[in-house]
Order: structure tokens, then C-alpha cells, then sequence
């Protein structure tokens, strides 16, 4: 299986965080928020926000549980494990950027825009992600993704980072 490791993650944030401050940084115009999914997308938008401060931007820091607002939550059968959501802020007249992990179906960024579009009206909403595996069974694609992947659809996109699994890579 190939496997990204943690140097080329590094490498991949700065640089996804010099494609904010070039593109999305100008056009929020100070009203600017980062917001992961959890749980692998949360530890990389608080990693970006730190990104951007290092740069001088100011970024809102925000992180989302779509597992209430999941579609196949009836079929997997199982009791979910829910974790609360940050959004200490409103969203409203702001630029939000989605951040997740793996970008797949387009499922989970579908979720998390039902679950924003509940705390207010965002002025512009931008999903970005680390990796795009594609397969999309939604019309919803990233506008950003820091690595695209060629994996075959049956194979599982593993996203292990140290603050969560003490390791850092990307296996698929």
C-alpha cells in the first residue's frame, strides 16, 4: 500500500496554507474561519489556523460532529460515538472553510453544510481537504485538496495523525 509520510504531510499543510492566504485570505476580508470535521479534519484546521497566525492572518477556529447528520447512520447498526462541536462564533457573513481529512462521496461535506447552514448564513462556504480519493455519489468536490489519490474504490484511505494516533500518515 502506498503510504505518505509524515515530512510530505508537513510539507503538504504549508503549502495549503499558502493557498488560503493567496486565494481565500484576500477575499474574507477579516471575516475568515477554519473549521475541521472531526475528528482527523479538526486536527487539521487548528494546525492551519496556527499556519495562518504565523503568517499575520487572523482566522476563527471552528470544529463540527456530523454523526447526527450522517445519511447511513440508520444502516450501520451501531451505537454512535458523538463528540461536541465548536463553533464559537456565527458564522454569518463569514467565509468558512470546510476542512477534511479524505474527501470521498461528498457525503460527510454534505452533512457538515446542513449542520452550518443550522448556526447561520455563511457568506461563502469552500470545502478543502488533505486528500481526494474521488468517487463522488454527490455533486460536491473540494475546491482544494492537498494530495489526489488513485485508490480503488473498495480500498479504505487511512489518515492516522500523532495528535490522535501517535503516528503520522496517509495509507491507501
Amino acid at each position: 500500500m502506498p503510504t505518505i509520510k509524515q515530512a510530505e504531510i508537513e510539507q503538504a499543510l504549508d503549502a495549503w496554507a499558502q493557498h488560503l492566504l493567496n486565494t481565500t485570505v484576500p477575499q474574507a476580508i477579516g471575516k475568515l474561519a477554519i473549521v475541521g470535521l472531526i475528528s482527523h479534519g479538526d486536527v487539521l484546521a487548528r494546525r492551519l489556523v496556527q499556519k495562518l497566525q504565523v503568517s499575520g492572518c487572523r482566522a476563527e477556529y471552528g470544529a463540527l460532529d456530523i454523526t447526527l447528520y450522517r445519511d447511513d447512520l440508520s444502516l450501520r447498526g451501531i451505537r454512535p460515538a458523538l463528540k461536541s462541536s465548536y463553533l464559537p462564533f456565527s458564522p454569518d457573513d463569514m467565509t468558512l472553510v470546510l476542512v477534511d481529512d479524505v474527501c470521498n462521496t461528498g457525503r460527510t461535506a454534505r452533512a457538515a453544510m446542513e449542520i452550518i447552514f443550522e448556526y447561520g448564513r455563511p457568506a461563502k462556504v469552500e470545502l478543502q481537504c488533505l486528500a481526494d480519493r474521488g468517487g463522488r455519489q454527490l455533486p460536491i468536490h473540494p475546491d482544494y485538496a492537498a494530495f489526489k489519490l488513485d485508490a480503488p474504490e473498495a480500498e479504505r484511505v487511512q489518515l492516522h495523525l500523532q495528535e490522535i494516533d501517535g503516528t503520522e500518515e496517509l495509507i491507501y
